[in-house]
């Protein structure tokens, strides 16, 4: 299937970034899947939805790779004899046009195309050998659906001083199982709008305290099946095996739940989710006391 595609050539920085709510991209992928270490489900829902206000704030790593992006393709074509070029387009599949792909540079005279990425010293681990990081074999199967491209080149940067780069197949099997779980999570939960479960994540989290920055001092009855939420997560909190991640993931079901109220109260248990000074909302959980 031939892919279709529209221009962003003439898109300032915030056009893009709206246009990217529009629809499922690479970095995306991984998150939906629950295999990113940046992101969760939660938090793309909450951003694709327009929940969360669009911000320019990146971080020292997206800074960098970035600035690194031009000179790294410039290393490639230097060290392979191959000519790269910029495309300026979103790439969307016709059927599903929310299936989309921005990819880092084309590769001229050829079927595969060039994805750039850079890692610090301690992720050398993860490009040894015929590795990729999971979350980008995960972004450029995608890429490769959208576009029906047969493989890609990975150009990275590892520790800042190492250079390499490897090709890597398109996987029938992988896209097969892969953009069915895409397409069913993107019509349940943008457009039907139905909130993901949320997890543990610290980016669920984030959402959340983005979702609801300020409580408003109201007190809400929180149904009875709380309680038992609450106990399980007394019950993992004196647990010497529990996972973090499910009591967090306990934690933000609660702050979900919550929303915008100061506290939530069930029969036998009252949280709070109030600012403090800073302005910075704090969960608190406490058992009532049983009536002698």
């Amino acid at each position: 299937m031939t892919p279709e595609f529209a221009s962003t050539a003439g898109m300032d920085r915030l056009e893009w970034l709206k246009f990217r709510r529009k629809g499922i991209g690479g970095s995306d992928v991984a998150a939906i899947l629950g295999l990113s270490p940046w992101n969760s489900p939660y938090s793309v829902w909450a951003t694709k939805t327009g929940r969360i206000p669009i911000t320019d704030q990146g971080n020292e790593f997206t800074h960098w790779g970035t600035i690194m992006e031009p000179i790294l393709a410039h290393e490639f074509q230097a060290v392979t004899g191959k000519r790269v070029y910029r495309q300026n387009k979103t790439y969307y599949d016709p059927e599903h046009p929310y299936l989309r792909a921005n990819i880092d540079r084309d590769i001229a005279g050829e079927e595969g195309f060039l994805e750039i990425k850079t890692a610090t010293e301690y992720k050398s681990s993860e490009w040894e050998g015929d590795q990729v990081p999971v979350p980008y074999q995960l972004q450029v199967q995608h890429y490769m659906h959208v576009l029906d491209r047969p493989y890609v080149y990975f150009a990275y940067l590892v520790g800042g001083h190492h250079f390499g780069y490897k090709r890597v197949d398109r996987d029938q099997e992988a896209i097969s199982i892969i953009e069915p779980q895409l397409i069913d999570w993107w019509e349940q939960h943008i457009i039907k709008d139905v909130p993901p479960d949320p997890d543990g994540t610290a980016a669920t989290t984030a959402a959340l305290r983005a979702l609801y920055p300020e409580d408003d001092g109201e007190a809400l009855s929180m149904d009875t099946s709380f309680d038992s939420l609450l106990t399980s997560r007394e019950e993992l909190k004196s647990s010497m095996e529990s996972s973090k991640e499910a009591t967090d993931a306990i934690d933000n079901k609660l702050r979900e739940t919550i929303g915008e109220a100061s506290a939530g109260e069930t029969t036998n248990w009252i949280v709070t989710n109030k600012a403090n000074k800073r302005g910075t909302r704090t969960l608190r959980i406490k058992r009532k006391k049983a009536l002698k």
